[in-house]
């Protein structure tokens, strides 16, 4: 009767080391692929970086160019109008004197209506924004990858789950690191 007693709690002892086991293998693999997931995310962000920023870059590079175009015509129409100096000059009565005004109203008059509203100040400022936004999401996922790495790590490292990492092959990951000197502000002088 021993014997069958003994062999219970062997068989018994067994059965809750592998169960415990399937338990702890399954913890891991489930912790695993939470943090594959979040680098994932992680990258998603970078490719939505890779995407984003030169297709904006573009646009605003575009419209600086077409504002160019638009302020140099500006500048050229208010040269035509300096030249109404000598027609000021050489008005003799106030109805000249007005002539020439109306001449100088019609000619800003046209200078609006050719010429729209200067935007790139708005299509740089969104561009700012953009980048900001693209790196404040970029943070947030590194930030969620470090914690599923963490949460992992801590199932690799905690007794029992240690054995269980050990015999079943599951190693610690690694967290997102900063690149050396990042700690460091940048000198906005050398910006430049």
């Amino acid at each position: 009767m021993k014997s069958i007693v003994n062999l219970a709690i062997v068989v018994g002892l067994l059965l809750l080391l592998f169960i415990g086991g399937c338990n702890s293998y399954n913890g891991f693999v489930d912790a695993d692929e939470n943090v594959d997931q979040a680098w994932s995310d992680v990258q998603a962000q970078y490719q939505r970086r890779a995407d984003l920023i030169p297709s904006l870059a573009k646009t605003v590079k575009a419209a600086a160019e077409n504002e160019k175009e638009i302020l140099t015509g500006v500048i050229d129409a208010r040269t035509g109008a300096s030249n109404f100096k000598e027609l000021i000059n050489k008005a003799k009565s106030p109805q000249e004197l007005q002539g020439v005004g109306e001449k100088i109203n019609s000619q800003i008059n046209v200078i609006f209506e050719r010429y729209p509203e200067i935007r790139s100040t708005n299509n740089y400022t969104t561009l700012q924004d953009q980048l900001e936004g693209t790196e404040n999401r970029i943070t947030v996922h590194r930030q969620k990858y470090n914690a599923a790495a963490t949460k992992y790590n801590k199932k690799v490292r905690r007794f029992p789950g240690t054995v269980f990492a050990s015999i079943f092959g599951f190693q610690e990951r690694d967290q997102f690191e900063a690149q050396a000197g990042s700690e460091t502000m940048p000198d906005l002088n050398e910006l430049n």
